[in-house]
């Protein structure tokens, strides 16, 4: 998308800057003046971000924004495990999509234009749509080890969960203890009424293999043996190559956004 149909927004340093390009056509909006442009190219804050806490901030295009987003939505839908939570983008994003929205209810009608942005604001809707639901099918899949990893997060580490993904998380685990409590467990003897749920529910296959591409050289990756045979042995990723590879040794790579999983 172009800058004229979205506005520039603040990201928090760990999202860089980059994007492809986008749409090249510009909407013809009656009614725009000068003082709405100049509102809309406005550097906006995202919501929680201080400007006093003095945290690096990277001003992105809505192109880079959406690049942004559908980064996080391949590494989360192809990483075993959840994984960091980017409720700042989603939430640019949806603010995006709303006000392109009212853009467009500007825009002359039978504009060929229009369509063609309906079309790139319903890829964005469903690339933002298929993110969220992927996280929440890994919420209700591991939700025991999602909620201890979140108890046991160390201070200054971001958060795996929205503040909404925890309050979900939270119900959902309390909604499986009444039930397997109402359904089985009271029908036991006293001494298995109780289940634990961190042993009973699988936790997330970290030895699982993805295929990524790596976006910046990386040197002296360790990889650990598959047998008792082998012996750990080390590698470099050159930067465009492609690799399969376990997701455990290249987790920390996936976070700092070094490699994108395909």
């Amino acid at each position: 998308m172009r800058d004229d149909v979205l506005p520039e927004r603040q990201i928090p340093g760990n999202c860089k800057a980059g994007g492809p390009e986008r749409m090249a056509e510009e909407l013809d909006l009656p009614g725009q003046d000068s003082e709405e442009g100049e509102r809309m190219a406005e550097e906006l804050d995202l919501p929680g971000q201080d400007s006093e806490e003095g945290g690096e901030e990277v001003v992105l295009t809505p192109a880079e924004l959406i690049e942004r987003l559908e980064q996080a939505w391949l590494n989360e839908k192809f990483a075993p495990e959840l994984l960091e939570s980017k409720s700042e983008i989603v939430e640019c994003v949806m603010e995006q999509l709303d006000h392109m929205e009212e853009n467009l209810r500007r825009a002359k009608k039978g504009d060929l234009k229009v369509s063609i942005h309906r079309m790139e604001m319903e890829r964005i809707r469903y690339v933002l749509s298929s993110y969220l639901r992927c996280r929440l099918m890994k919420i209700e899949k591991f939700f025991p080890h999602v909620l201890e990893k979140e108890k046991t997060r160390p201070e200054g580490e971001p958060p795996s969960l929205s503040p909404e993904e925890f309050a979900f998380a939270r119900e959902y685990m309390a909604n499986t203890e009444t039930y397997l409590r109402n359904v089985a467990l009271k029908h036991m003897p006293p001494n298995l009424q109780k289940v634990a749920l961190l042993q009973a529910v699988p936790k997330p296959d970290l030895d699982s293999y993805v295929f990524l591409r790596v976006k910046e050289r990386q040197e002296n990756i360790l990889v650990e043996p598959e047998s008792d045979e082998q012996r750990d042995y080390v590698i470099d990723l050159e930067e465009g190559s492609q690799h399969l590879i376990r997701y455990k040794t290249i987790a920390p790579l996936v976070a700092s956004g070094a490699v994108q999983l395909i």
